[in-house]
This record gives C-alpha cells, structure tokens and sequence, in this order.
C-alpha cells in the first residue's frame, strides 16, 4: 500500500476494484446476466472501441460480409462484459469453486512433460476468456503466469498483489530472467506473447496475412531452456463454463528461425479465432508495425507508440 493511492486521481480506480469485488459474491449464472448487460452498454458508448473492432475483423476476416462481421462485434462486446464478472471470479473465487466451472482436457501433456523434467510453457492467447481460464489452470496444478502491467499504477500494484495470491508467481512480462528460472526449474509457466510488441526481439510477422510487430520470445525460451511448448485455447460454452484444451508439445519447435516459429504459432491462434470469433480480444489493436513507415490501420499513429 502506498500512500499516493489514497488520492483523488485513484479514486475510480478504487471503485472499480471495489465493484469487481462486490462481483465475485454473485451466483455465476447472475453474473453471466450481468456481464451480458454490461456488453450490451459498452456497444453502445466505447465509440473508439467499437471502431477498433470494427477495423481489426475487417482486416483479419475480410472473407466475411459486413454482416457477418458486426454481428461478430456484437457477440464481442456482450463477451466483453461477461468477461468483467469471469475476473471477478479469476481474483477472489476459492480454487474449488472455479474448478467447479470448466474442464481441462489435455492435462496428460503437462504431467508427461514435467515428469521427464523439461518445464512447461503454456501457449495461450488473449481471448476474453483470458482471466477465468488461466485461473482454472492455476487451481488445477502450481502454475506461474506472466502477465503485462498497465498504466494505472495503482490497478497494476493490485493486478500483481491478486495474480500472485492465486498463482504459484506472477511474474511481469519483461522478467525474462524470472521466466528462465521458473522453466529451468521444471515449472509450468502460462504465457500468451499475441499482442503488440514493439521492444527489444521485435520482429514483423504476419497474422491473418497481414505483418504485425510482434514478441518472438517464445522459440528463445523454449531454445534456452528446452520446455515443452503446449498450445494451451480455451472456449466458454453457451450455456455458462469453460472447456480448455491443452495440445501435445509442438513439434519441430523451436527451430533456428525465430520468425517461422512466430508465424507458427500464429497459425495456431488463427485457427482458434476462426472457430469462436466473437472470443478473441479484437478490441486490442493488435495490428501494429514496427516504425513510421509501417501501415497505420487505426488512425492514432501519434499516440500509438507502446
């Protein structure tokens, strides 16, 4: 606790906490109710949202018509707010009531890889499922997550204080040497590297056949330690729950080419996303290049940069 935090400036952020908290306590079937609301709100007033998600489907699924593809962003945004009460859950819900929720399949390829000491690493990516879903894993089996801090250093202090208190460690996702250690230790760390990144190892591969900049980290990990590479894709069911699948290690992975790896995994992410659309984060600008000269597909190009 800092004492800063107690000013003005972190009050929403406080009543923001307080009202995921306040989530957590409902029955799971009212907070689907609510989440649903909440979707339908935000497709109605996030105008700038709306417009990124607009531009990333059109982009990404051009063989769709119009139609289908804002019907997509519907069903995106009522994910959306099913998500905010799915947290609730993924942050204060005891380990027994979230494995009452979903199932894992595909467990069998974590203990296999982990009895022959090579460590773990959990290839997800950033669905709306993201925060329920790695929480099951980590009530299920010692799990590490890496995760990305935010810009409200409170909500980030928060962030870190929760996914630790659930996980096995929460480790930021620049700690590349707290990664290494966790793998060389024949752990299991869930890492999903699919959005925008602009740091050092950036690289322009291409997702939905259009180049993007993009983490390559994954294939150095997995070189450097030699963990087991696990697609690891999560679906939430109509009817409320979750099924996650987790794959039999990656063949022919890592290889010498950092890139190809990336663009592998891609296609495993792309696959997924074609199979449950309105799943993905599409609100995410993911589209993004590396320089000045690259395309600029949202319009924001000044205040883009991460």
């Amino acid at each position: 606790m800092r004492w800063k935090f107690l000013l003005p400036y972190y009050w929403p952020a406080w009543l923001a906490i307080a009202l995921v908290w306040l989530f957590a306590l409902l029955p799971y079937s009212f907070l689907l109710r609510i989440g649903s609301g909440l979707g339908w709100i935000a497709r109605r007033v996030l105008w700038a949202q709306v417009k990124t998600v607009r531009t990333n489907l059109r982009l990404c699924l051009p063989e769709l018509s119009e139609a289908e593809r804002e019907h997509i962003l519907d069903q995106h945004f009522s994910n959306l707010g099913t998500a905010v009460g799915e947290t609730a859950l993924a942050w204060w819900a005891p380990p027994e009531r979230i494995r009452t929720l979903g199932r894992i399949d595909g467990m069998e390829h974590v203990d296999g890889a982990l009895a022959v000491g090579r460590g773990v690493i959990l290839l997800a990516a950033h669905f709306t499922t993201l925060e329920i879903t790695a929480r099951l894993m980590t009530a299920t089996r010692d799990t590490c997550a890496v995760y990305r801090k935010t810009d409200n250093e409170l909500i980030s202090v928060f962030l870190q204080w929760r996914r630790e208190s659930v996980s096995k460690r929460a480790i930021p996702r620049d700690d590349i040497r707290s990664v290494v250690r966790a793998l060389k230790d024949n752990e299991i760390v869930w890492y999903a590297p699919d959005q925008a990144y602009r740091k050092k190892g950036a690289e322009m591969v291409p997702f939905f056949g259009i180049p993007v900049a993009t983490n390559t980290a994954t294939s150095r990990l997995a070189r450097m330690t030699g963990a087991a590479v696990l697609p690891y894709f999560a679906e939430r069911l109509a009817a409320g729950g979750y099924i996650v699948t987790i794959g039999p290690p990656l063949q022919h992975y890592p290889t010498d080419d950092s890139v190809a790896d990336a663009q592998h995994v891609h296609e495993l992410i792309e696959a997924q996303v074609r199979r449950i659309p309105a799943q993905y984060l599409w609100v995410h600008k993911r589209l993004k290049g590396l320089g000045d000269s690259d395309p600029d597909y949202y319009g924001d190009t000044a205040e883009g940069r991460l």
